[in-house]
């Protein structure tokens, strides 16, 4: 077994690697929410916090604004994740996760929470982070129809097909 060793180096953790590297537009809607922001350098999502107060009871679910707005670049979207601590403590997930924001979009940011939690409300007061905004690039596809489509390795096996999940006998 051979191992592969690598110089020390800072560089994995040094900020100044993270910097950003798009601009994004960005208009508050409500000048006491604080605006997007990673909490850490490396964070793949920015937070994004509710400009209300609400409660969820169990099973609920609520359109909740953000009070921010952006214009992303044609070429880009951004992606609406849950948080994943809220997610894990308190069984507050976004009912269509990820949410999409298109590069044309320009109304408020709102994300469409839920409760998955069977027993207990959660309550959220405004200024909370609430989901994680992670801006990626996308690629335009030109759909070409075809007779046939070429052989794979999966074919068209479908969901649980690659799992183990086959009836026994």
């Amino acid at each position: 077994m051979t191992h592969e060793t690598f110089p020390a180096t800072d560089d994995f953790n040094n900020p100044e690697e993270h910097r950003p590297t798009l601009g994004v537009q960005l208009r508050m809607l409500d000048a006491g929410i604080e605006p997007p922001s990673y909490a850490h350098p490396g964070d793949a999502g920015a937070d994004l916090r509710t400009r209300i107060d609400v409660v969820l009871a169990p099973g609920e679910r609520a359109l909740v604004p953000t009070g921010v707005s952006i214009a992303l670049p044609f070429g880009f979207a951004a992606l609406i994740h849950p948080r994943s601590g809220l997610a894990t403590k308190q069984g507050l997930t976004i009912v269509n996760s990820p949410g999409t924001v298109d590069a044309g979009y320009r109304g408020e940011l709102s994300v469409t929470l839920l409760n998955t939690d069977s027993r207990h409300s959660i309550t959220l007061s405004r200024g909370d982070r609430i989901a994680q905004m992670v801006i990626q690039r996308v690629e335009k596809a030109q759909f070409i129809a075809v007779d046939e489509l070429p052989d794979s390795v999966r074919g068209t096996g479908g969901f649980g097909s690659t799992g183990g999940f086959a009836p026994q006998a």
